[in-house]
C-alpha cells in the first residue's frame, strides 16, 4: 500500500518529523537512527577555498548541525551546547568534530562560517556550498529550511530551519539524532559509547 510504513518505521518517521520541527519528544534523550538515515557523505566548501568531504572526518565521531551564522537564537545556543559537550569529554574530545552546515549560502561564505564556529570550538568546522548542494544535502538528511528571497540591496532576510543534532560514528554511519534542546548530560551519555 502506498504511503504505508510498518510500525517501527512509522514511529521513527514521526519522531524524526517532531525533532526536525523542534518539537520535544518525551521519554528519550536521543533517538537511534542507525539503518534509517544515510551514511555521512558530502562535498562542501570550507575556509581558505578548500573542498571538504566526509573523508576528512574518518576515524572521528561527527556531530552535524544545520543552521546559519546570523541565526539569532537556535544556532548559537546549540553551538555553545555542543562545545560544552565536547569540552566535558576531556582528552577524548579530540575524537569528536562538530560540523556546522549553513543553509544560507548567500551570506555565509566559508571563511565567515569558520570564524563563527571558531568562537565556540576551535576544532569545529563550518561548511557551505551553492544552493543546489545545500538543498541536496538537506534532502539527504531530511532537513527542512526556507529562505526569504534575498534582496540584493539588503543583507537582512528571514531564514527558517529545522532543528536536530546528527551523530555519525567513526566510519560515517548515522547512529542517533537528538533535539537541539537536549540536556548536556543526555548528549554526553549518548556520545561516550561511540568513543574509543
Amino acid at each position: 500500500m502506498t504511503g504505508y510504513l510498518p510500525g517501527r518505521l512509522r514511529c521513527l518517521a514521526v519522531t524524526l518529523a517532531l525533532l526536525l520541527l523542534g518539537v520535544g519528544v518525551a521519554h528519550a534523550a536521543v533517538h537511534p537512527v542507525r539503518g534509517f538515515l544515510p551514511d555521512l557523505k558530502f562535498s562542501l566548501q570550507g575556509a581558505n577555498g578548500t573542498t571538504i568531504t566526509q573523508q576528512a572526518f574518518e576515524g572521528k565521531v561527527v556531530l552535524m548541525f544545520f543552521g546559519y551564522a546570523s541565526c539569532p537564537d537556535i544556532c548559537p545556543t546549540t553551538m555553545a551546547q555542543l562545545a560544552q559537550v565536547t569540552a566535558a569529554l576531556g582528552p577524548q574530545a579530540d575524537q569528536v568534530r562538530i560540523v556546522f552546515i549553513s543553509v544560507d549560502p548567500h551570506r555565509d561564505t566559508p571563511d565567515i562560517l569558520q570564524a563563527y564556529v571558531d568562537l565556540f570550538d576551535p576544532h569545529a568546522i563550518g561548511l557551505t556550498g551553492n544552493e543546489r548542494e545545500i538543498a541536496d544535502l538537506a534532502r539527504r538528511y531530511r532537513v527542512a529550511y526556507q529562505i526569504e528571497r534575498p534582496d540584493p540591496d539588503s543583507a537582512s532576510y528571514e531564514v527558517a530551519h529545522s532543528r536536530g543534532i546528527y551523530a555519525f560514528n567513526q566510519v560515517g554511519q548515522a547512529v542517533w539524532l537528538a533535539s537541539d534542546s537536549e540536556a548536556q548530560e543526555d548528549l554526553l551519555a549518548a556520545l561516550r559509547p561511540l568513543l574509543k
